[in-house]
């Protein structure tokens, strides 16, 4: 039975089971406890060969014996763990199918490769020779290769990642031998007729009564850089000679061509048209098992179910996915064909594909089938340029956006087998110019993450290793690479010799990619954040990139700096605060990749902003978390008071909390939390001050009510008291200048009685008065001392910070201060019922207040209040009138008035 049939009848019998949709696995051999990832995955490429090895002569051109190689037994359990804290879920293994190497192996039966026709010493992972087994340098016994594999297979997925390795569809090495071929499998182009061109079930093209020739070498340059060899004598028997492995059909290609390699014919004509079956438009639509049913029945050419042959072979061996090369190169049937089939076997399959021309991705997806491609001509091509200083981080945007309907499938790097090292002088030059990209590259969209080994640890890649160029980690040559040594630090995997800058950057990379792979904002929706503030914003800049992530109440803030130093507030427009279902108030954002203090989104009128400082090259990852401050409407009253908003600030813990809280009552509102809102651009601090000493259990846990004051703030905090102790001519005089009567009697009934029972029945409080307070500085602490007078069953205590005890200027009161200090004398209430806090600095405006207060100190004693007690005057030498001052000694009054007095 043909295999694809049996696959199908398998998946027909699963599906007709189990429902409709895609088919659950046929048959299986793979693990199924993976760890379930939350975020996205993240794919950690390492060069098998150089991995492991410790030897750091690195001649160019130099021999396994010198340079040394790495082997599978190299991933011990230390090595994989340090791959796993990177965020891993896949580990791509580059280089494990035995390709064409120069050293002898033929007492294990495996023929001697020819240096005319290998690059490198090392040879190219890309000319694979025998498929059905691997890689002899990386074994350490070379005749139990396949079975040190296998073992490397059992102990990756033990340590919860699964293996990838290469696929490399297009072509094969020119001596392609398989030694280790199952039973009843052929050798591609054993039974080619080599005597055309082409035939559709040849596996490979042919020029007719033509020899091969080696292509003329470029000067300077001779195999294993002039070390002679017994082969080395510039011939390469093949006859007739067969298509080079890039398409050039020249009998002798040129040394650019990938001569070392043989193209594989698909079925595609000469003249480039198709001698197999195509797929109808709507397949675009099917499913895998419907991909599956149509090539049931299908002839296909021969060296389909070759490599149909091989990929079910590494599956069955456990092998979880693979990276196929120059995947464009191979029509999009074949890939319909052969991953549908994969998927079959394992619906869990990674295939990941190089596909290079942006027209094409749609057909690879839906047609052939692919999870992910590489986004390497659009995203990485439009961030290197950034990288590098030159570029504009405003073309990210339509770059991304070019491809929103698949951006889940286009897998982000920054680093490669064959992309220069960021480190390395023609890239950027320095290793930390990839931190705000790689965030970027991260975190934008559903997409994998593919990181290459040494990226981490900013390995440049820079010297010459023989065949391969400086600035990439040679894939041709033995070699070690010298910023992974210092890391692996002879299979310790601790860094014990990195450097320190070496250090930071591996925790960046391991805090950046343990999010990606775990936060589930990941697979949640993506919205710019950066246009909005390009347009809208002076201080954000070019060299700044943002935009947001969330699903459900996962909700983060992304911003990375590729330039210098940044300060700068970043807006949210109203569309994603609506989407968010944030009202108005603060949020508390918490830093998720490195430990720096809390950041604030202040959301109002429906818009959100976010004040940030960002060092040179430096990237913020914020979750919105607590609302700490919850906005109420604007206030209007019946009092018929101008409407205002009000400010609720909850500790944390609050939201977890099932006790009461005591709540205190501040006015000047917009000083108190936020210092963009605050008169001078520095807040009092409350927050901070008043968490601090409930975390020290000094005081009570207790809310704050800011009670933001309006265009009419001097009548509504004239005390009557004050007023009415005025004579004539000063209370007309204070009229005219105010613009009408005072107002505070209803300032503090409108407290009372409508925005205290709000409080009380919207937020868990105590609300009694002895769990209920005032506080305020100036002006604010005379309505505090006033509200206490008027409303000793509502409230217990009063701080009143620089209290203006002169209430308008200190003219006004010229003669009159006996009579006013009386009228408050008379109003206090008894003493042991209330506690009263006063200060006042000694330069501004505060200057004016020593008499005055020591005037009102006398009354006190007088009335029996217990200095230090239930009564506190407090005197700051050289502090003055503004909310920096308070700021310094908020906490004083706060534990004065919130100390638990039960």
């Amino acid at each position: 039975m043909p295999r694809t049939l049996l696959i199908f009848l398998l998946t027909l019998a699963v599906v007709s089971c189990g429902g409709s949709g895609e088919p659950e696995p046929a048959v299986t051999d793979t693990p199924t406890d993976f760890p379930e990832i939350t975020g996205k995955p993240v794919v950690y490429q390492v060069f098998t060969r150089l991995f492991g090895n410790t030897n750091t002569t690195n001649k160019p051109w130099g021999t396994i014996e010198e340079n040394g190689v790495g082997k599978f037994a190299d991933f011990t359990d230390e090595a994989l763990a340090s791959i796993r804290d990177l965020g891993t879920t896949h580990i791509w293994y580059t280089g494990v199918p035995h390709h064409g190497v120069i050293r002898d192996y033929t007492d294990y039966g495996i023929s001697d490769d020819d240096p005319d026709v290998i690059k490198g010493r090392a040879g190219s992972p890309y000319a694979v020779k025998d498929y059905y087994t691997v890689n002899p340098d990386l074994a350490t016994d070379p005749a139990k290769r396949l079975e040190e594999f296998e073992a490397l297979i059992e102990r990756t997925h033990r340590h919860g990642m699964r293996v990838m390795i290469d696929i490399v569809p297009n072509h094969v090495a020119r001596n392609y031998e398989s030694l280790a071929k199952p039973d009843g499998v052929e050798d591609f182009g054993a039974s080619d007729d080599t005597s055309v061109e082409y035939a559709r079930d040849n596996n490979f093209y042919y020029v007719p009564g033509s020899d091969f020739e080696v292509p003329d070498s470029p000067p300077g340059y001779a195999p294993l850089g002039g070390d002679p060899h017994p082969l080395a004598d510039g011939k390469f028997e093949e006859s007739p000679a067969k298509w080079t492995g890039n398409g050039a059909r020249a009998p002798k290609p040129d040394f650019n061509d990938w001569f070392e390699t043989v193209k594989v014919n698909y079925g595609v004509r000469p003249d480039g048209s198709y001698d197999f079956p195509t797929l109808p438009a709507e397949a675009r639509d099917w499913t895998n098992a419907e991909h599956v049913a149509f090539w049931a029945d299908k002839d296909v050419p021969d060296s389909w179910d070759k490599f149909l042959d091989i990929t079910l072979y590494w599956i069955d061996k456990g092998v979880d996915g693979f990276r196929y090369d120059m995947a464009e190169m191979v029509p999009i049937e074949f890939w319909s064909y052969l991953n549908t089939a994969i998927k079959a076997r394992n619906p869990d399959a990674f295939l990941l594909a190089e596909v290079y021309n942006p027209d094409l991705y749609r057909d690879y997806l839906q047609l052939g089938r692919m999870d992910y491609l590489y986004d390497k001509v659009g995203f990485y091509d439009t961030l290197k340029p950034i990288m590098q200083g030159a570029g504009s981080t405003d073309a990210l945007v339509a770059i991304h956006a070019e491809i929103a309907d698949v951006a889940e499938h286009m897998l982000h790097f920054l680093e490669n087998h064959d992309e220069q090292r960021i480190a390395s002088e023609p890239f950027a030059g320095d290793a930390e110019r990839g931190r705000p990209a790689m965030v970027v590259s991260a975190l934008i969209s559903r997409s994998p993450t593919m990181l290459y080994f040494g990226q981490d640890v900013g390995e440049p890649g820079d010297d010459d290793a023989g065949f391969g160029d400086p600035t990439r980690t040679t894939i041709f040559d033995y070699w070690g690479v010298p910023a992974h040594q210092r890391y692996m630090n002879d299979g310790a995997f601790d860094g014990g010799r990195s450097t320190v800058e070496e250090l930071a950057l591996r925790d960046f990379y391991e805090r950046l990619l343990s999010f990606s792979a775990t936060n589930p904002a990941m697979q949640g929706a993506y919205r710019d954040l950066h246009l909005y503030n390009r347009e809208s914003n002076d201080a954000y800049n070019e060299r700044l990139f943002s935009f947001v992530r969330w699903q459900d109440d996962e909700r983060l803030i992304v911003v990375s700096n590729f330039g210098d130093a940044a300060d700068f507030t970043l807006k949210l427009p109203a569309e994603i605060v609506g989407e968010w279902s944030l009202s108005d108030g603060r949020y508390r954002l918490s830093h998720q990749l490195r430990d720096a203090d809390e950041a604030e989104l202040i959301v109002d009128g429906g818009e959100g902003r976010v004040h940030l400082r960002l060092e040179a090259l430096q990237s913020a990852v914020l979750r919105v978390g607590r609302q700490d401050i919850v906005r109420l409407d604007p206030v209007s009253s019946q009092f018929d008071l101008l409407p205002r908003n009000v400010d609720v600030w909850l500790p944390e813990g609050y939201e977890n909390d099932d006790d009461p809280y005591a709540v205190l009552y501040m006015h000047d509102g917009q000083n108190l939390f936020n210092p963009d809102m605050a008169y001078t651009g520095v807040d009092w601090g409350v927050d901070e001050a008043l968490q601090s000493l409930i975390d020290e259990g000094k005081v009570q846990k207790t809310i704050v009510v800011g009670i933001w004051n309006s265009e009419t703030r001097w009548r509504d905090y004239l005390p009557m008291t004050t007023y009415s102790a005025l004579g004539a001519d000063s209370v007309a005089t204070v009229e005219e200048m105010l613009g009408g009567s005072v107002r505070s009697g209803d300032y503090l009934k409108y407290i009372v009685d409508e925005l205290k029972p709000a409080i009380d029945s919207r937020f868990r409080t105590k609300t009694g008065r002895n769990a209920t307070f005032l506080m305020g500085s100036s002006m604010g602490g005379l309505i505090s001392m006033e509200a206490l007078i008027r409303h000793p069953e509502t409230f217990s205590a009063a701080a009143c910070l620089s209290i203006h005890w002169p209430a308008l200027f200190p003219e006004h009161l010229v003669g009159q201060e006996d009579a006013v200090v009386a009228a408050f004398r008379d109003a206090f209430p008894e003493p042991g019922q209330s506690r009263i806090y006063f200060d006042h600095g000694t330069t501004e405006l505060d200057a004016s207040y020593g008499r005055l207060q020591e005037m009102v100190d006398a009354a006190m004693r007088e009335l029996g209040y217990v200095d230090g007690n239930d009564w506190v005057t407090r005197v700051f030498e050289g502090t003055g009138h503004n909310e920096s001052w308070w700021r310094e000694r908020v906490q004083i009054p706060l534990e004065f008035l919130l100390a638990d007095q039960a």
